[in-house]
């Protein structure tokens, strides 16, 4: 029995105590990175953390968090917020914080939420880290304070004091005094942790690239069974776990199928999508927009080469930590070189498409010519070829004239300092066959003459005009007055050089933060137009349509609909319509037998439904979404010592059992005209045979269409009104491979259950010797070893259990 519901109601209402349902409520780049450097400035975007601050006060909440992947702390303006803090358990659903963080003065519901938290031990992912401050790091003056005078590279140098109040005023909501407590006890903990700079200077902050607002209003509630239940996302251990931080990667799931993107930050909001589906209209429809467009036939091309410009754009937030932290790679360098090309190509491609389209007017206007600044001063400052061949930062040429002097001393000295040689070798010791000049960084220069045979001790190294410095791979190392000469005349030109470049390098890096609110909306709007080139990838593939919101409709409407994973793995789908909707037919009881296609017809209009409500064109000819604002499910039946359930607590939870279906379904049909839309499919007949369910235009019975042909079975997989006359329990068992005698016993006792009659044993068996049969069943077991390589479970269940099995029957 399975079951799903839809909640028409704008207020998240899922099914009751144990209701087994599933419910909806409403230019390129001269010189490029190498792959490899790419990969792993996008591996590392997987060690990220979130750490998160919240208070609850007066029925409202107050909720911000650190992201170390971007740097950026999200904030929620005071939110209003139940006793049970059901807001504050979506938020941590939604992006499973490393560690919470809370005024050690709370509310008891506070309290008692934290500790129910901190005491599940089985939480997947790991429970958080629950981290009390004094609450006076959370008053209200000295969080405003902390948040004024912090160091975030954003905001220009220029600025004055007051200038930067105004800037942060218009970013932050200082009138929301919880949100202003709960960030000013976030920059405490930061501060105190050191989040991302342990091991540096203790004068080195935390780095912070901006401030983000984030809401969940106008979100349709689903828990984590209608994911896993509806396969929106699954991972699978991954064969090369190496390779992944997680040791997980995406198996069949429909983000899986769905996930096209080019770049992770793609990926990311694409997965941020389906954990917040929405009813807001608006954020529908301008999505599905753009996807449209690029679904028309003239705008492939288009869309292909915005697919291909979106592969530069790589990880802007790490490279901006590291610049911030003054740890800027060489790879850094060119992936923001690249980058940066990318969105101006994309900047250009969007100025030529319909401006009435609201992300290509963004892309056009908000790619400033920042972009164009940040390129030609690292085009014109960055030697590429020349970094990538010393393994640190170097410029070009005729950007600093002295360090191009420099250079050039440096690249003549290796004749200059042969020709010394020569000089020197002229006046030493005849025996001494050759000699050379070199340059060691921090020493100087140095005369290096070969070890020969009669130097054995070390007063044999001791030569008249020189001072002898060190012996090293069989080489003898002097000052000589001219060493000494060149040291005064070239001095340390290394050290010098690198420090020059790396004080340009600083010089660069100042002027690209100052310039990172363009780098940070070339992400946001790059990922936006990413999930949408994807999606339309994958509607025109799959031949997905546009869905329609009726927010005033109850319910939702689909015209031949397709389950999205199913139709990819059979050979043949038969697509369903479902029509939910006004009074009518609020519950839906659908019977048939097993393998006839009762759960993938729920779940079909669950993914349908789904996909709608986070702006995907769906797997059908026509739907038409309506005021949905939650969706839950009860299909499959999880046991695991890890809930903590016993098995018939499980039961209770699926809806497992005649009785308890009938009365959770009579429970919300008393509801009359707010009952949500549910759909069940059961195999519980007698539900309709002894007319357990109230009758009226609330309740239809659905059945999925069959036809006997002698001994088989039928399937059209066609849904239709009616009820099944029969479950086919024995066709399903003889499909199962049970032997013929036992699928006829069992069609002859299910008959005399149905008549009323008695049930007698085939023959009249002694109860010892069943005693004795069941023995030798149980020895047979007992002596079966799991862990032999030649054991075949097949072999053993037909040609042991099952006689053993049939005799004791």
């Amino acid at each position: 029995m399975a079951s799903l519901g839809v909640n028409p109601s704008r207020t998240p209402q899922g099914p009751g105590p144990g209701a087994a349902s599933s419910g909806f409520s409403s230019p390129a780049p001269v010189a490029g990175p190498r792959e490899a450097e790419e990969e792993e400035v996008e591996e590392e975007e997987e060690l990220a953390e979130i750490h998160l601050c919240v208070l609850w006060n007066s029925g409202y909440m107050g909720i911000a968090y650190y992201d170390t992947s971007d740097s950026t702390i999200h904030f929620m303006p005071d939110a209003p917020d139940h006793e049970s803090l059901k807001l504050l358990q979506r938020v941590l659903d939604e992006i499973n914080p490393q560690s919470v963080v809370t005024s050690a003065k709370q509310d008891e519901n506070m309290t008692r939420f934290l500790g129910k938290l901190a005491s599940q031990e089985h939480r997947q992912p790991k429970r958080p880290e629950i981290v009390f401050l004094p609450s006076v790091d959370f008053g209200l003056e000295i969080s405003k304070q902390r948040l004024l005078s912090g160091n975030y590279s954003f905001i220009p140098d220029s600025m004055t004091a007051t200038e930067k109040i105004l800037f942060l005023s218009s970013i932050i909501p200082f009138d929301c005094l919880l949100t202003v407590r709960a960030l000013g006890g976030l920059l405490k903990f930061l501060g105190r942790r050191r989040i991302g700079v342990e091991l540096e200077d203790y004068n080195v902050s935390v780095p912070i690239l901006g401030f983000k607002k984030f809401m969940l209003t106008h979100l349709v509630n689903i828990d984590q069974d209608t994911y896993s239940v509806l396969q929106i996302f699954k991972s699978e251990s991954h064969p090369s776990a190496y390779k992944v931080a997680s040791g997980l990667k995406e198996g069949l799931s429909l983000f899986g199928i769905l996930n096209r993107c080019r770049c992770k930050w793609g990926e990311k909001l694409l997965r941020l999508w389906f954990t917040r589906p929405t009813h807001d209209l608006g954020e529908l429809n301008s999505r599905l927009d753009v996807i449209q467009f690029f679904l028309l036939p003239q705008n492939l091309d288009m869309a292909q080469m915005l697919h291909r410009l979106l592969g530069h754009i790589k990880n802007v937030p790490l490279i901006l930590k590291r610049m911030k932290l003054s740890h800027t790679k060489v790879s850094d360098w060119q992936v923001l070189y690249k980058t940066v090309y990318g969105a101006l190509g994309l900047r250009d491609a969007c100025r030529s498409l319909p401006q009435s389209i609201q992300l290509f007017r963004d892309i056009a206007q908000e790619f400033s010519d920042d972009l164009h600044h940040i390129a030609s001063l690292i085009g014109k400052v960055v030697d590429f070829e020349g970094s990538l061949a010393e393994n640190r930062f170097t410029v070009l040429p005729n950007i600093d004239p002295e360090i191009d002097e420099k250079k050039r001393r440096l690249m003549g000295l290796p004749s200059f300092l042969t020709e010394v040689a020569r000089k020197e070798l002229e006046n030493l010791d005849s025996r001494i066959p050759s000699c050379s000049v070199i340059y060691i960084p921090l020493i100087g220069f140095l005369l290096s003459i070969p070890r020969l045979p009669f130097m054995v001790e070390a007063s044999d190294f001791e030569i008249n005009g020189l001072d002898f410095m060190f012996l090293s791979e069989e080489k003898l190392h002097y000052r000589s007055a001219r060493t000494k000469e060149l040291d005064a005349l070239l001095g340390d030109l290394h050290c010098e050089i690198r420090d020059q470049e790396m004080l340009l390098m600083y010089q660069l890096q100042c002027q690209v933060l100052a310039r990172a609110a363009v780098l940070t909306q070339v992400l946001d709007l790059a990922s936006r137009l990413d999930v949408l080139l994807a999606l339309a990838s994958a509607a025109r593939d799959y031949g997905y349509s546009r869905p329609r919101y009726s927010p005033q409709v109850l319910g939702v409407r689909i015209q031949n609909g397709r389950h999205p994973l199913m139709e990819l793995c059979a050979r043949t789908f038969v697509p369903n319509s479902t029509e939910c909707g006004g009074d009518k037919g609020r519950v839906k009881v659908i019977t048939g037998p097993n393998s006839s296609g009762k759960s993938i017809y729920l779940k079909q209009v669950g993914l349908i439904t789904f996909m709608a409500l986070v702006g995907s064109f769906v797997p059908a000819e026509e739907a038409e979404i309506g005021a949905v604002d939650a969706i839950f499910t009860r299909i499959h039946s999880c046991e695991s010592i890890s809930l903590g359930l016993s098995t018939f607590m499980i039961d209770l939870n699926q809806v497992d059992g005649l009785a308890l279906l009938a009365a959770v379904l009579r429970h919300w049909l008393a509801r009359g005209p707010t009952c949500p839309h549910i759909f069940v499919a059961t195999n519980f007949l007698s539900l309709v045979q002894l007319q357990l369910l109230p009758q009226g235009p609330l309740v239809q019975y659905l059945t999925m269409e069959t036809c006997e042909d002698g001994n088989d079975l039928v399937f059209f997989y066609q849904i239709c009104e009616g009820v099944a006359k029969a479950s086919h329990a024995s066709h399903t068992a003889a499909q199962a491979g049970l032997p013929d005698k036992l699928v006829a016993r069992g069609k002859e006792v299910s008959d005399l259950i149905r008549s009323g009659k008695p049930i007698k044993p085939l023959k009249d068996l002694l109860k010892k010797n069943q005693m004795e049969n069941c023995q030798t069943l149980v020895d047979k077991f007992m002596k079966l070893d799991l862990e032999d390589p030649n054991l075949d479970l097949n072999i053993f269940m037909s040609q042991e259990v099952l006689p053993a099995a049939t005799s004791i029957l």
